[in-house]
């Protein structure tokens, strides 16, 4: 097949040099000629673990193409993606305009039948919104070029995308004619040589499909950490809990682990976004709203630790922060935790040298010439003259670190870990406070 993916951002180029990857022929458009000259040249403007192997792969193979020419793009596939951003406007709703936009380009240019694809996250109703640009544009040059809109939301992780793409739990599809659901079919027919994974629904349902999902799991991260609150105050043991109820196949282990807050591109914007596409309608989610209150009060979770161990006045005091992104194998910092903690340390007059695998030049691009936040080229490194050690993030490197060196390193041994890294005998076995969300 030949298609087209409008947006080269992260569910953009993901999707096409996987598409590619089964033989497709893939035309990557974006309008921002610095990305596509980077891409052009080998290199990939986004961290995201073997994405750099398959795009490099099928560039080389001629089956993998990028461009900034918009009618070049729009006539190239019959198939044509649209995975450009939807970032929350000031309410909270999804902002369409790069959508819109995208459609009314595909209108613009469209000289043969195209099933025109949302694979961006976007609002209930924005099929109906991108098929009425479509016309418009069509209207006003006075043609009538058939096409179908489908939805066909993405449900990829940061960090494990590409195996994701490759390998799907589901394929949602949202489409209403009978042509459009053959062609998605022969898309998607490499991708589930297993079983059956296609699921065939209404547009809005599978508008919808993609929010409850991230809401879903928003709400099962909102609901431990709340409980790990609770833990701690109650002298339980927020890790027993999970083993007791993970245990449980009606709940399973997935998104049960309690720690300091969720971040990143999809929960914070999703879960914003459904509770204004619901206001809208009429209805308020009062769950939702709980589940987005609970994590805003989360991030702040480390820094009470700190405050209540080291007091209300942090000035003079350096803490070492190990993890900035807001999960691993990412360089994402988009809604990260780390961000809210750094920014209420420096509140409280203290100063942080930060460490991590990937996120340091996204760090140095948002916090700029921050005097009072250094980084570290080594998780110890960072340790150096540092009241305590702060964990953020979960990365694999952080999981078996020399606990006595830790102690040696730091100017007081206190280890405050928001993401329950260790058990909690084996720092204090070497002499280290420990802290971690709701453990004893």
């Amino acid at each position: 097949m030949k298609i087209t993916v409008v947006g080269t951002g992260y569910v953009g180029l993901v999707s096409g040099a996987c598409l590619a990857e089964v033989g497709n022929d893939v035309l990557c458009l974006d309008v921002n000629p610095e990305k596509i000259r980077i891409l052009k040249e080998g290199g990939i403007p986004i961290h995201e673990p073997g994405l750099d192997q398959v795009v490099a792969r099928n560039i080389a193979a001629g089956r993998l193409h990028f461009t900034t020419d918009i009618q070049e793009a729009v006539r190239f596939g019959t198939i044509q993606f649209i995975a450009v951003g939807t970032p929350p406007d000031e309410d909270g709703s999804a902002d369409l305009q790069y959508v819109l936009a995208a459609a009314r380009n595909i209108g613009r240019y469209m000289t043969d039948y195209k099933v025109v694809i949302d694979k961006s996250t976007v609002p209930v109703g924005t099929a109906d919104k991108v098929r009425a640009a479509i016309a418009e544009e069509l209207d006003k040059r006075g043609d009538k070029v058939p096409y179908s809109v489908v939805s066909n939301p993405e449900f990829l992780k940061e960090g494990a995308a590409v195996d994701d793409f490759m390998r799907p739990d589901r394929i949602v599809v949202g489409a209403e004619d009978e042509q459009a659901i053959n062609l998605m079919r022969a898309l998607y027919a490499p991708f589930q040589r297993n079983h059956e994974k296609l699921v065939i629904m209404d547009v809005r349902s599978a508008e919808l499909t993609k929010y409850a999902a991230n809401a879903m799991l928003a709400t099962r991260i909102s609901f431990m950490n709340e409980l790990a609150l609770l833990a701690e105050r109650l002298g339980a043991d927020i890790e027993q809990v999970r083993q007791g109820i993970g245990s449980d196949p009606r709940i399973g282990w997935h998104f049960l682990y309690a720690g300091c807050g969720y971040g990143g591109s999809c929960f914070p914007k999703d879960v914003k976004a459904l509770i204004h596409t619901a206001a809208d309608a009429g209805q308020k989610l009062k769950v939702l709203q709980a589940v987005e209150d609970a994590n805003d009060a989360q991030k702040l979770a480390l820094v009470e630790k700190i405050v209540a161990r080291f007091g209300e006045d942090l000035t003079g005091k350096h803490f070492a922060i190990w993890g900035l992104a807001f999960k691993p194998n990412t360089d994402d910092m988009r809604e990260a935790p780390a961000r809210v903690i750094i920014a209420e340390l420096f509140k409280h007059g203290a100063t942080v040298t930060a460490y991590d695998p990937v996120a340091m030049a996204e760090a140095r691009r948002i916090f700029g010439d921050e005097p009072r936040l250094r980084y570290a080229d080594r998780p110890m490194q960072a340790l150096e003259g540092a009241d305590a050690l702060v964990i953020v993030t979960e990365w694999k490197e952080f999981r078996s670190p020399d606990f006595a060196r830790i102690k040696a390193t730091l100017k007081s041994p206190v280890v405050i870990d928001g993401r329950n890294m260790f058990i909690s005998s084996e720092p204090r076995a070497a002499g280290l406070e420990y802290y971690g969300i709701g453990r004893k």
